[in-house]
């Protein structure tokens, strides 16, 4: 049981913020990959380029503010919790007591905007600056060439040859992400007053409840193995060389 709460065992608390964390770790996982991946690719095809040069500036300057600043900027600014700036972000909703389906959807969709932007921002800048760099090393590859040399359109030969060699890199980074989903984040949660796990295992470790500290350390770690484990089956997948049947 929780020191903290004799009444309450430390997977009872975990299990009532699982679904806080994973909420906003899926919506931030798939806006994530959803716009730096086409972005990347963008910035290959266009490389020295205007486009290449502006989005990089843009990039790095956005990358360059930690996430917890960001978000610190975020609620100051746009939450109300200054006296004199604007509330647009409210902390708190506003739904009535009992709202339709679609009120509940914009309501929490506009409260999550600013902890999503801070957790987007985290992992921008290096996943558009590795799909871009290993779309480019794919397409300067011996195989490309050949690819075009044979009769195939530079198009073709991108997309139905090096694109799927290019994700191979980007399934690699995606097992420690999956870990995230379920974690979520010690300081945006706790700027945002968000009830996630980030804020749990702050909340236990500051107050030293050792027994939820420890079990949301063993939860974390098995979900890490599992995103490892993804990750291992989408490198099979996506490279038809890989092989674990295969022996040696």
């Amino acid at each position: 049981p929780s020191y903290d709460y004799p009444d309450r065992t430390a997977w009872q608390l975990i299990r009532s913020r699982i679904p806080v964390s994973l909420w906003f770790g899926l919506v931030s996982f798939v806006l994530t990959y959803l716009i730096c991946i086409p972005l990347g690719i963008a910035k290959a095809l266009r490389h020295g380029k205007p486009f290449d040069a502006i989005s990089s500036a843009v990039i790095f300057m956005a990358y360059a503010v930690p996430s917890f600043s960001l978000a610190m900027v975020l609620k100051m600014t746009l939450c109300g919790t200054v006296e004199g700036l604007a509330d647009v972000f409210p902390l708190v909703s506003d739904c009535d007591f009992e709202p339709s389906a679609l009120r509940v959807f914009a309501d929490r969709a506009w409260h999550m905007a600013l902890p999503v932007a801070c957790y987007v921002a985290g992992s921008f800048a290096m996943l558009t600056v590795l799909m871009k760099n290993s779309l480019l090393d794919q397409v300067s590859s011996d195989y490309v060439r050949t690819v075009i040399a044979k009769g195939a359109t530079r198009r073709r030969a991108i997309w139905g040859h090096a694109f799927r060699n290019a994700l191979i890199p980007i399934a690699t980074g995606l097992g420690p992400m999956i870990g995230l989903l379920f974690a979520g984040s010690i300081i945006i949660e706790n700027i945002f007053e968000i009830p996630g796990m980030g804020r749990l295992s702050w909340d236990a470790l500051v107050g030293r409840d050792y027994a939820v500290f420890l079990a949301l350390l063993a939860l974390t770690a098995s979900f890490q193995l599992v995103g490892n484990l993804v990750s291992d089956i989408l490198y099979m997948i996506i490279d038809p060389r890989v092989d674990f049947n295969k022996k040696v």
